[in-house]
């Protein structure tokens, strides 16, 4: 089994790319809990809410096998955390450090910004980039940078997914 995350600042292109590689490797993309959990609750949310969205992306997680394709994991958990409430609950963080993914795609907010309304942050983009950058150096992930259009992005998933399983897809 391979796992794959998909992870970066908002409207960055996370959603888009991490659904059609699915498809395109023919693994199960599992979407971000908190985008279902907040719209429930039309956006409102507290430091405690955010321990409940990474329990129940944990459980999506445990319940999948083959090719796994996530739309966010625990890092952005663990960054939203910190910049909204300044620290981080325990089960996030030990969490992350043993969510084990083969690779992490970090998207590059080159992308036009999305309007949406759970989205808090169209003028930290960057910040937030440079700071999941630092973190993923800093956990020594395995991680690519994906900069550019939806294909060139899709091309550089492919080059870096065909070396993970040992074959031209």
């Amino acid at each position: 089994m391979k796992r794959i995350a998909f992870t970066g600042p908002e409207s960055s292109g996370k959603t888009i790319i991490a659904k059609r590689f699915a498809t395109h490797v023919d693994g199960t993309y599992l979407e971000e809990f908190a985008r279902t959990y907040l719209e429930q609750r039309n956006g409102h949310y507290d430091e405690a809410d955010l321990l409940t969205i990474a329990q129940g992306q944990w459980a999506l997680w445990k319940e999948t096998n083959g090719i796994l394709i996530a739309d966010t994991e625990m890092l952005v958990l663990k960054v939203w955390s910190e910049v909204r409430f300044g620290r981080t609950n325990s089960f996030i963080e030990e969490a992350l450090m043993t969510q084990n993914f083969d690779h992490y795609f970090l998207c590059y907010p080159d992308l036009p910004w999305e309007p949406d309304p759970l989205r808090e942050h169209p003028e930290q983009r960057m910040v937030l980039f440079d700071l999941y950058r630092k973190k993923l150096v800093a956990l020594n992930f395995p991680f690519t940078v994906l900069k550019g259009s939806v294909d060139e992005r899709l091309m550089t998933c492919d080059d870096i997914f065909s070396v993970l399983v040992g074959k031209n897809l």
